[in-house]
């Protein structure tokens, strides 16, 4: 069975004459003694009160057939219940009762719950509780190593259960499409929690064509071996991927917090139990004569012993210290550069960004544009990635309609290290998505102690006053995205913004959502003879003023010029600040407005209630240094709290308009 060596000398009649297939047979018979003894020893600590959560892969164990077949520079892209794959693929019990008790020596410093394994130096990626949400990362990932030419591969582990989630049909639609080389195992154990998923599992209902998966037998591990064999040889050939459906049983309950004997008859578990895979592999090698029973046995003495050592020592090492739970949030920024980039001025943001894009793909191979009609000769629906397809053979890629689809390859791309520039064809449409963006690639990073990250770009067009857009081409939802630690949020609101904040994003260590103002993006506008840097969190000034401070951002920036005209005619004086960056936000340069003239009105186009307007009047009123500023109350001036209508009429009643900003402004001068 493959090619690793085993570790049960002892064990073997005759280690000299054992042939590799029984020697990688011992190495996994002592993998899955391990990994069963480790779960065997948290129900332990567990009935002790020295833990708090435990999934166990008891029943999946011979799983870790297929990890032996991997080679280094592969990747796996483990399911929760992989302890056994994970040890084989080179993790060790150690770090896995660090885990268990959270402490700070772990994968992720207490962060993550235990069964959710990662190490960036075996090429173990992250796991997250959201089911089947690394199914697309992985196809990333193995698009990353197919642009490369290597014949490495990726194989994925889900539950079964899982299969049902739309990212795990995306996955593997995208994977047939683009012959990708990756392996997805799907861990049947006929159970979503307390559900059977016997008439629910798309492979037993026929949803998906036979010819697309293999059925293996999961409790057998030469069948595993020999599925295996022939799936990885597959992808390492460049045909494709492959599924392998493996039936196995989950011996426990599906969590520590779960018991399985209020919903499956005794009669089935006593079934299960006979067909338990570890002593059915120990029984064999006993009968074929590779290992001796009293020998073997010895050997389980030594393995448990190793594994108590392993939690006792795990048990006493130090928890993370509670000072550093924000820490890795974001990772540290190179500085701020120049884009190399002419804009022959005025011109427009669209323009700005299309250039930016391409001296970013000019000086990076490893770049790679993708999103729904981004190649040419349409060039995206606002022509912001046109004729970089003619430039760029092979790097501007239309995408399947897949919100999901699209992020979800960008997070596997970009962890393997890869740029991608993504386009969202308008913001509205991201919620499909929100699962890839909000917790797979905000929590990368965080979650695992920054081992790993993903600096990713999607760019989306957003916002109204664009009669006939509707509800679902006139959002912002800029606030949605600022709430979520570990993404950042930027909006530019003229050309020159809109490439150095570009440049800067694509050259950041964390992914950056970076929206764009359809209103004023075909906007012509003067530019300085050279582009200056832009780095993310910063805002700037954009007209002073010593009466009022009012900070907006994208489109509001037009509309905050008229009414500051119109106020100068009135004898008030404002300051535009525009904060360009909405997420990290810099709440020094406001205040440091605020502090000059002593009255605050902010204007977004988003509605009202939990609008980023009003985290921008608690975070200036929330703090004594501050509020001794204010001379008068704070204004908002939002969309109204409804939807952005189709008829341009009443658009233009739901948005923020300029006799309300004025208002807004006589209000705080009053």
């Amino acid at each position: 069975m493959g090619a690793v060596p085993g570790e049960g000398g002892a064990t073997m009649k005759s280690r000299v004459d054992a042939a590799p297939e029984a020697l990688q047979a011992v190495r996994l018979l002592e993998i899955m003694e391990t990994a069963r003894e480790g779960d065997r020893r948290e129900g332990i600590l567990l009935r002790q009160s020295k833990g708090w959560f435990q999934v166990s892969g008891a029943g999946h164990e011979a799983l870790a057939a297929l990890a032996l077949l991997l080679r280094p520079d592969d990747w796996l892209f483990p399911h929760y219940r992989d302890r056994a794959i994970c040890l084989a693929r080179g993790m060790t019990n150690r770090e896995m009762a660090l885990a268990f008790f959270a402490r700070e020596a772990s994968t992720s410093g207490g962060r993550q719950m235990p069964g959710h394994y990662s190490c960036r130096r075996l090429n173990i990626f992250s796991t997250a509780t959201p089911t089947a949400m690394h199914c697309l990362p992985a196809c990333g990932a193995a698009w990353a190593m197919k642009m490369e030419g290597r014949d490495t591969l990726a194989l994925c582990c889900v539950g079964e259960a899982s299969i049902r989630q739309g990212d795990y049909y995306e996955a593997v639609a995208f994977a047939i499409q683009e012959k990708l080389p990756v392996v997805f195992v799907v861990e049947d154990n006929q159970y979503g929690i307390s559900t059977s998923t016997l008439g629910m599992n798309p492979y037993r209902i026929g949803v998906f064509h036979p010819d697309t998966c293999v059925f293996v037998d999961g409790r057998d591990p030469y069948a595993l071996h020999a599925a295996g064999r022939a799936a990885f040889e597959r992808a390492r050939r460049g045909d494709g991927p492959s599924v392998l459906w493996c039936e196995v049983d989950r011996l426990a309950s599906h969590t520590s917090s779960d018991d399985q004997r209020a919903y499956r008859e005794p009669a089935d578990i006593e079934a299960m139990v006979a067909r338990d895979p570890l002593p059915r592999l120990r029984e064999r090698l006993v009968a074929e004569g590779v290992i001796d029973a009293d020998a073997w046995e010895e050997r389980r003495e030594a393995i448990a012993a190793e594994v108590e050592a392993d939690y006792v020592a795990a048990e006493r090492a130090p928890e993370a210290s509670p000072d550093s739970v924000t820490d890795h949030v974001l990772g540290d920024e190179p500085p701020p550069a120049a884009p190399p980039v002419e804009l022959p001025g005025p011109t427009t943001m669209v323009a700005a960004i299309n250039r930016t894009l391409d001296a970013a793909m000019a000086s990076n191979p490893k770049m790679l544009i993708f999103g729904e009609d981004v190649a040419d000769p349409k060039g995206g629906v606002f022509g912001l990635t046109k004729g970089l397809g003619a430039r760029y053979p092979g790097r501007v890629v239309n995408s399947p309609l897949a919100e999901s689809t699209i992020i979800g390859l960008a997070v596997g791309l970009a962890a393997a290290g890869w740029t991608p520039a993504f386009e969202i064809q308008f913001v509205d449409f991201i919620t499909p998505a929100t699962n890839q963006l909000v917790n797979q690639a905000a929590t990368l990073r965080w979650r695992t102690m920054g081992d790993w990250s993903c600096p990713l770009v999607l760019v989306s067009p957003c916002g109204a006053y664009l009669p006939g857009g509707g509800p679902w081409h006139s959002q912002t939802n800029e606030a949605i995205f600022a709430h979520q630690p570990g993404l950042r949020v930027v909006e530019p609101s003229n050309p020159e913004d809109a490439a150095g904040l570009l440049w800067s994003a694509l050259h950041g260590a964390d992914p950056t959502l970076y929206l764009v103002p359809k209103h004023i993006f075909r906007k012509r506008m003067p530019v300085p003879d050279r582009l200056p840097p832009v780095p993310v969190g910063r805002a700037t000034v954009r007209r002073s003023g010593a009466d009022v401070t009012l900070v907006t951002w994208g489109n509001g920036i037009e509309l905050a010029e008229v009414a500051a005209e119109k106020a100068a005619s009135e004898g008030v004086e404002v300051e535009i600040v525009d904060l360009r960056s909405i997420a990290p936000c810099d709440w020094a340069t406001v205040e440091a407005s605020v502090a000059r003239t002593g009255r605050l009105v902010v204007l977004q186009e988003d509605a009202r209630t939990g609008g980023f307007g009003q985290v921008v009047v608690a975070e200036m009123t929330a703090y004594p240094d501050r509020w001794n500023h204010f001379l008068a109350a704070p204004q908002i001036v939002a969309r109204a709290d409804c939807h952005v209508p189709f008829c341009p009429s009443l658009e233009y009643a739901s948005l923020p308009d300029l006799d309300a900003l004025l208002q807004a402004i006589r209000t705080v001068m009053a």
